[in-house]
């Protein structure tokens, strides 16, 4: 039995291995057992949620589970241990190897032969683990010697190869709410086998606030400085901790940013940076450009998109916002920071509140639609250059339609004639901001013909 079951190997599932102790910080000591005790999360674990389903059944074979840091993926995969009575081993993507990877499953294909009894591997930052590593679990998931969960702060569809994201179900994890992180330090202060409730300790509500508002949704975050405010505040004369904002505020400095300047946060921001922009709210605008700049986002990265937007969105309705936005960017290129993120909140603002069309940006699309997957057509014979003309005259083709008129000989520079074959039409002027005036006068040259 000693050669099957090796020395140190559990013997049990993870409830017998890793039981909480008052050696562990705060937030392992308070890592809930149950589904019922997670924070959060509801969005996967509510009540009839497919997660929770096959949690409960017992019927899953591999998960991925990805979010920030601190949203619980590793708790879950604990509880999904627990629940089912589950082994439990872990490896990180990290430090282990593909040795580490044959001797865990070897593990479990014994335990499942001699004691019936199922293996979840529990793999965290998967992404790290190279194609090689990855591919080594594919045999062993389909055959069923271990149930693998996988961890990630990366979207697994792009860090992860295809033949495991296949064969796994994927769920997303948010961060958690404020207003869900604030129960989970009062029940931290207040719970005397595992939390501080044995201490005699006052936290007043604002500090609490503070905590987990700075905290940006990591549980594990917010925990780990409410211990540190309990453990470095001296008794006051009544022996009691007095845990107030300004101690709150020692405890957490820096709010713990959430952002991945290659991952998910970063073209999620500017999208909303963008979406802000086009649907005229300068206050949405200003606010995820702020969390780009305070995250550390390239602000040139930044003045491109608002660039694009500036054409994009804003467009004929007011052509002065594409030039405000080149101003911002030569500005920030004359300035950089800190003082560069002042013209980027200016053009901001003004592309924010400038009135919108895309009319032009759209009716390109529908013309290069034409020209790829439509008939290429000719440039009619008297928009031809003079020698292309000498020739389609040789050919029979006849002078009125060679005749090309000269807009500026005419009054008001203009002259009916037609530039494009069988009367395609794709630019159509909205009536926003300044593009009114360039529908009042495509009216008025359209009554000419």
């Amino acid at each position: 039995m000693s050669e099957l079951f090796p020395e140190g190997t559990p013997k049990g599932n993870i409830s017998e291995q890793d039981t909480p102790n008052h050696d562990q910080p705060l937030a392992a000591r308070l890592r809930p057992s149950s589904i019922n005790d997670i924070v959060g999360q509801q969005h996967i674990l509510g009540e009839g949620k497919l997660l929770r389903r096959a949690i409960e059944a017992d019927r899953f074979s591999s998960l991925i589970f990805y979010g920030p840091p601190g949203t619980g993926k590793t708790t879950l995969a604990t509880v999904i241990a627990k629940t089912t009575d589950s082994r439990f081993e872990m490896l990180n993507g990290v430090e282990s190897n593909v040795s580490e990877i044959r001797d865990k499953i070897a593990q479990a294909r014994t335990w499942k032969q001699l004691q019936n009894k199922a293996t979840i591997l529990f793999i965290d930052e998967i992404h790290r683990f190279n194609k090689a590593q990855q591919d080594v679990l594919l045999p062993h998931i389909e055959r069923g010697t271990v149930r693998f969960i996988g961890a990630t702060t990366h979207n697994p569809y792009y860090y992860i190869n295809s033949p495991l994201t296949s064969r796994s179900q994927i769920f997303q994890l948010e961060s958690v709410a404020v207003d869900d992180l604030i129960p989970v330090l009062e029940k931290a202060l207040s719970d005397k086998e595992l939390g501080l409730g044995n201490e005699l300790i006052k936290a007043d509500s604002d500090a609490l606030r503070h905590i987990a508002e700075k905290a940006d949704g990591d549980v594990r975050k917010a925990l780990t400085a409410l211990e540190l405010a309990a453990l470095t505040t001296p008794e006051n004369g009544t022996g009691e901790i007095h845990l107030t904002l300004e101690i709150a505020e020692e405890s957490i400095q820096k709010k713990a940013l959430v952002y991945d300047a290659t991952g998910d946060t970063h073209y999620d921001t500017i999208s909303a940076y963008i979406k802000s922009i086009r649907g005229s709210d300068p206050d949405a605008a200003l606010y995820w450009l702020a969390k780009m700049l305070v995250a550390g986002e390239d602000p040139r990265y930044i003045a491109r998109r608002m660039v694009i937007s500036a054409s994009e969105d804003i467009g004929l309705a007011d052509s002065n916002g594409l030039r405000v936005a080149m101003d911002a960017q030569q500005a920030f290129e004359f300035l950089g920071m800190p003082e560069g993120r002042i013209p980027l909140a200016h053009a901001t603002v003004y592309l924010a509140t400038s009135p919108k069309s895309n009319s032009a940006y759209k009716a390109l699309g529908e013309a290069m639609d034409d020209v790829e997957n439509g008939r290429t057509l000719a440039v009619p014979a008297h928009l031809r250059t003079p020698t292309r003309k000498k020739l389609a005259s040789a050919s029979g083709t006849k002078d009125s339609e060679l005749e090309y008129h000269y807009s500026h000989a005419y009054e008001g520079n203009y002259v009916p004639q037609a530039y494009l074959p069988e009367g395609r039409k794709y630019y159509t002027p909205t009536e926003n901001g300044l593009e009114k005036r360039i529908k009042e006068r495509l009216d008025y040259w359209a009554a000419q013909h």
